[in-house]
């Protein structure tokens, strides 16, 4: 049996072909793959599901284990989303069974758990998320470029920004907005979400200082909500009314683009990531009956259903297959 394992250079063109497979993309309607398979209960399923890791997946593992109870009243779940780091050491430790990750794992925690493991960790793309920059909804502010956002979030700014940017006037809105300064909001450095935004929005600068630093994705939209200057990132799954998503441009003379999956798909927004679910699997063994059929939910009709409902992007049928088969599905 093949094991999908970190080393698996995925890129993201690759991931959003497979995903344009077997849908009718549309900015405003997002649906299931009709030939991915509903999820049929199998006798024999109980116990606990362990999950620690990712806080942008937190509601995903969540609604997943709800609905995998369903089929199960037996299982019970417990669900700790802190930041895709403590994952890892969690799957390491033996004290959970999956660990999502808003991110693919480093080559030093790979290389922590083979020394512990022997092998390595392997890797299921469960969905796909629009990484969104989030504005208070009263501010004016339509779109930025990357390196108007790398000059608002970081002092390096090495994605070419001329200077920084600390006041809503020098993105470009005028009127009472001009003067007003510039409230930033973002994660810890224990998410996974922080290590993506500054390797693609920040172009691997640092963050200022003057970064608000939050514990979780809500937390860093609520306090966008609550401040009419603030402007903040997190999953497209955390979007409220409170806030607006706004258009993101890769350059200036490329134009702006929604997070959707239509502009992902089109390489067109340029926050686009997959969402893992790691698990500890020998290779050539057989998962235990829990987390095999637990993922099997996850790559089900039902299970991605899931993942529109929490506001983030499908697979494609051929990728769900593919991914089948690497667990050991029948």
């Amino acid at each position: 049996m093949k094991n999908l394992s970190v080393t698996l250079s995925f890129t993201l063109f690759a991931i959003v072909c497979a995903l344009a497979l077997g849908f009718v993309a549309g900015a405003q309607t997002v649906k299931v793959d009709p030939a991915i398979p509903s999820y049929t209960k199998v006798p024999g399923v109980s116990g606990n599901i362990d999950s620690v890791g990712s806080d942008t997946m937190n509601n995903l593992m969540t609604f997943w284990c709800e609905g995998f109870a369903k089929f199960y009243p037996n299982v019970k779940c417990q669900i700790e989303g802190k930041g895709s780091s403590t994952a890892p050491p969690a799957l390491i430790a033996g004290t959970s069974q999956f660990g999502p990750m808003s991110r693919m794992m480093k080559s030093k925690e790979v290389d922590a758990f083979e020394k512990v493991a022997g092998y390595k960790p392997t890797a299921i793309p469960t969905s796909i998320d629009a990484l969104a920059v989030y504005v208070n909804k009263d501010n004016p502010t339509e779109c930025l470029s990357i390196k108007q956002v790398d000059a608002i979030f970081s002092k390096n700014r090495k994605c070419g920004g001329g200077s920084d940017i600390n006041i809503w006037g020098a993105t470009g809105i005028g009127g009472d907005w001009a003067n007003k300064p510039i409230s930033v909001y973002g994660r810890n450095s224990a998410s996974g979400t922080y290590g993506y935004f500054k390797k693609k929005a920040l172009c691997k600068g640092d963050y200022k200082d003057t970064v608000k630093e939050q514990p979780g994705s809500s937390a860093v939209v609520q306090g966008v909500t609550e401040d009419l200057q603030g402007v903040g990132y997190s999953g497209i799954g955390y979007k409220t009314s409170g806030v607006k998503a706004i258009k993101l441009a890769k350059t200036v003379e490329k134009g702006c683009f929604e997070p959707n999956l239509e502009n992902i798909v089109g390489k067109k927004y340029p926050l686009g990531r997959y969402l893992y679910l790691y698990v500890n699997k020998k290779p050539n063994e057989a998962l235990d009956p829990l987390r095999l059929e637990f993922l099997k939910y996850i790559l089900s009709r039902q299970g991605q259903e899931i993942v529109i409902k929490d506001g983030y992007l499908p697979l494609s049928a051929a990728k769900v297959s593919e991914l089948r088969a690497t667990i050991g599905a029948n």
